[in-house]
């Protein structure tokens, strides 16, 4: 399961922090701070896809364990 956990959190990291990316550069305030808040969006994304990725992981694996 750790190899579908990895694949899973590559794709989820790179949704997460570009979801967060187009917010910070769709708000006006936010986006004069870019240079600052980009950089935490990728780590956020990071971080936050984490548990998404082991979930849907489980998922998958409960989906396919009887196939």
């Amino acid at each position: 399961m750790g190899k579908l956990v990895f694949m899973v959190h590559l794709i989820m990291m790179t949704v997460v922090a570009g979801a967060l990316v187009i917010a910070i550069v769709s708000i006006p305030s936010l986006a004069d701070q870019g240079m600052k808040l980009i950089p935490w969006a990728a780590a956020v994304g990071f971080v936050a896809a984490l548990p998404l990725s082991i979930w849907i992981s489980r998922r998958i694996m409960q989906q396919t364990r009887g196939a």
